[in-house]
């Protein structure tokens, strides 16, 4: 055996082994489309940081009917606590909190915008199709608590799909 083949066989052995998603203390930027806490099933911009035992994040929202006041905005926030993880997946619990601002539904004269807080307790699981980039799927319950009429709890299943890219 050569020394250059012994060295580079040494240089190999040193490197270790690499990091798969879920990476502690990494960034993740991208979207999602949910089924209801956006109200209407639109998409929005979401942020997540992953923490090693739990991930947090945020997201925006917004979409335009075309009309004069009758633009949807939509901000919230996650949090999901790692109950399973793996070197390409993990399985959280937690849930989303979700403010909206929604438009009239009665046309020009039908009423007033609406401000909506939403609950989402739920599950996700995350799957890293590469070492920096996860797919995400969410079920769980929609709970709505506040809008502008008053107070109201109400339920019905949710659920989204995600992408996000993680920089380390």
């Amino acid at each position: 055996m050569t020394k250059s083949s012994l060295a580079a066989m040494f240089v190999l052995a040193m490197l270790g082994t690499a990091e798969a998603g879920g990476q502690e203390g990494s960034l993740g930027v991208g979207a999602e489309y949910g089924l209801r806490l956006t109200n209407a099933g639109i998409g929005f911009a979401s942020m997540n940081y992953d923490a090693g035992a739990f991930h947090a994040g945020g997201f925006f929202a917004m979409a335009d009917g075309g009309n004069d006041d009758d633009t949807l905005f939509g901000i919230g926030g996650r949090f999901y606590y790692h109950v399973h993880s793996t070197s390409m997946a993990d399985f959280s619990v937690g849930g989303a909190l979700g403010l909206l601002s929604v438009p009239p539904t009665g046309g020009p004269t039908g009423g007033d915008r609406q401000s909506q807080l939403y609950l989402e307790p739920g599950i996700q699981a995350r799957v890293f199709v590469a070492s920096n980039v996860a797919l995400s799927f969410s079920a769980g319950l929609t709970l709505g608590l506040i809008d502008a009429q008053g107070f109201a709890i109400g339920g019905q299943t949710s659920g989204s799909a995600g992408f996000h890219y993680y920089f380390f």
